[in-house]
């Protein structure tokens, strides 16, 4: 693209705002995300003027240059802001390409007498714009992927709670599929529930698992034998027949784990272990 067509636009910045905002305000559903129009027209203004401050003859068709670092940074970060509004891909790249139609408008009523020019400068300036429609719309996928694994995070540590059930007995009940990733979670859960209380029993509820297989016992070998390691005992309770009809057709071997049938028996054991003894009082009755 020749330089006088980049200072011109750039000259008409004033004018490619002012038409970008009323392409805005027309959409009335995007605008109306925002809390006011001097919030949108703020954001839009910054916009406008990061993109004449970096293109230049050279980068606008070469748009990894370093010299766009800055403008490709804001994209993203707006290209964030705007999807934690609330804000669909579908209307950020709208907001965007709106700012290519008011580019290509004034460009068009600057240079229509000379048909060609204005077919290669609007091809260029539609490349770049799609080009941050691109990188707006790559943004938006990896920021909710990220937001994602993060609650995904955030769903495993409150599914495992550790539970401090007794002096010296710890119970955590395990809800949903357990795979490798939330092992993880699990085992470093109850082992720095082991350190913080000092307790010398664990006990693994997995009632709530739907299904045990030959990778899930492994998981919760791994998980016994860690426990083992800090010098505690673990129990894993909650073993329903279908899942003990399981375990011994797919031939794996639990014999050196601790296992029960339901909860109340591995605290029943536990009890016994540390030689506690757990009753029922009868309280006498008052004579009226």
């Amino acid at each position: 693209m020749e330089r006088d067509i980049i200072d011109l636009l750039r000259s008409k910045k004033d004018q490619v705002l002012t038409l970008w905002l009323q392409a805005q305000d027309s959409d009335t559903e995007a605008s109306s995300n925002f809390n006011t129009h001097d919030e949108l027209q703020a954001q839009s203004s910054e916009f406008v003027d990061l993109l004449f401050g970096s293109i230049t003859e050279h980068n606008i068709q070469d748009f990894t240059s370093w010299e766009l670092e800055a403008l490709t940074d804001y994209v993203s970060s707006l290209t964030i802001s705007r999807a934690r509004q609330g804000f669909s891909p579908r209307e950020t790249a709208t907001y965007i390409f709106t700012l290519k139609d008011a580019l290509l408008k004034v460009l068009s009523e600057q240079i229509e007498s000379d048909p060609v020019k204005l077919y290669h400068a609007s091809i260029q300036i539609s490349k770049f714009i799609d080009n941050i429609g691109i990188l707006s719309f790559e943004t938006f996928i990896t920021g909710r992927e990220d937001i994602i694994s993060q609650q995904s995070d955030e769903m495993a540590e409150l599914s495992t709670p550790v539970i401090r059930v007794w002096n010296g007995i710890l119970a955590m009940p395990i809800i949903g599929t357990l795979d490798s990733a939330r092992t993880q979670v699990v085992m470093e859960n109850l082992l720095q529930g082991i350190v913080d209380t000092g307790s010398s029993i664990a006990i693994l509820d997995i009632s709530g698992v739907p299904a045990v297989d030959s990778l899930v016992a492994q998981h919760l070998i791994k998980t016994v034998n860690a426990t083992r390691l800090m010098g505690a005992e673990c129990i894993i309770s909650g073993i329903r027949p279908e899942i003990a009809q399981t375990v011994v057709h797919l031939g794996i071997d639990l014999s050196q784990m601790i296992t029960k049938a339901t909860l109340e028996s591995a605290l029943k054991y536990a009890f016994n272990t540390l030689q506690l003894e757990v009753r029922r009082v009868q309280k006498e009755k008052v004579n009226g």
